[in-house]
């Protein structure tokens, strides 16, 4: 003979069978962090997140940095998994969100603003003026139509980064003192103003984990780490998804 439970005792006894098991997930998740920062020696794990596949954990460090792990943390693979269906390599996909933003939070009023043609088009740079690779995209942008450019000096390279930075925001046209100096080699004049736009930039490019520079973030959120030439962008801006 076979037994048959009733519904109203399946349905709670599955309800507590389903969190038991969310609450096992969320134990076997923190009892990775606490291993993976066990093997660091340090607090430095941000998330961890149980993956759909291979039974990988994904674990996201403070300092931005994306590696994977097995629920016993003994082994750690550092590198982009690729999904052999699609092709997609859905680490860098995870990157991608992962490193994107709230556009809309940006303190624009920190960043010297250019508007070339219409400037429908949006995108925020973060840019140090020493920054061989940022002169490199200010020339690019030169040929640039229907954009308006945000730059937030972020002068991470040396001291005199911080000094031509001040001098270009002091500038009566930070416009023009900015692509002056950046794309003509002009050195920007001596200036005395509040600067303090400077500084706070600094600390706001690195609450976004902005290392390197150039580093544009598109009207969507989207980063774009390092240099990428006029064509490339356009590209880009062509696939921002407008709301």
């Amino acid at each position: 003979m076979t037994l048959t439970a009733h519904p109203a005792v399946t349905r709670p006894l599955a309800l507590a069978l389903g969190l038991a098991l969310a609450g096992l997930a969320q134990a076997s998740e923190d009892e990775v962090k606490k291993s993976m920062e066990a093997f660091i020696g340090s607090p430095a794990v941000e998330t961890v997140t149980r993956t759909p596949y291979a039974g990988l954990y994904e674990v996201v460090l403070k300092n931005g940095q994306l590696v994977y792990t097995d629920e016993k943390a003994a082994f750690i693979l550092d590198g982009s998994i690729i999904d052999t269906k699609t092709r997609r390599d859905v680490t860098q996909a995870r990157m991608n969100e992962l490193s994107a933003i709230d556009f809309a939070s940006l303190p624009l009023a920190q960043a010297i603003k250019q508007v070339k043609g219409k400037g429908t088009r949006v995108i925020a740079t973060f840019e140090d003026p020493n920054c061989g690779y940022c002169k490199r995209l200010g020339k690019e942008l030169v040929g640039m139509d229907d954009v308006t450019i945000y730059t937030f000096l972020y002068p991470i390279l040396s001291p005199d980064s911080t000094a031509k930075s001040n001098n270009i925001w002091c500038a009566k046209d930070k416009v023009q003192a900015w692509n002056g100096w950046i794309v003509d080699g002009k050195e920007p004049a001596a200036s005395d103003c509040d600067a303090s736009a400077v500084a706070r930039n600094v600390e706001l490019g690195q609450k976004l984990r902005i290392s390197g520079t150039p580093t544009i973030f598109l009207a969507d959120g989207t980063r774009i780490g390092g240099y990428v030439p006029a064509a490339e962008l356009e590209l880009a801006l062509e696939g921002v998804k407008t709301k």
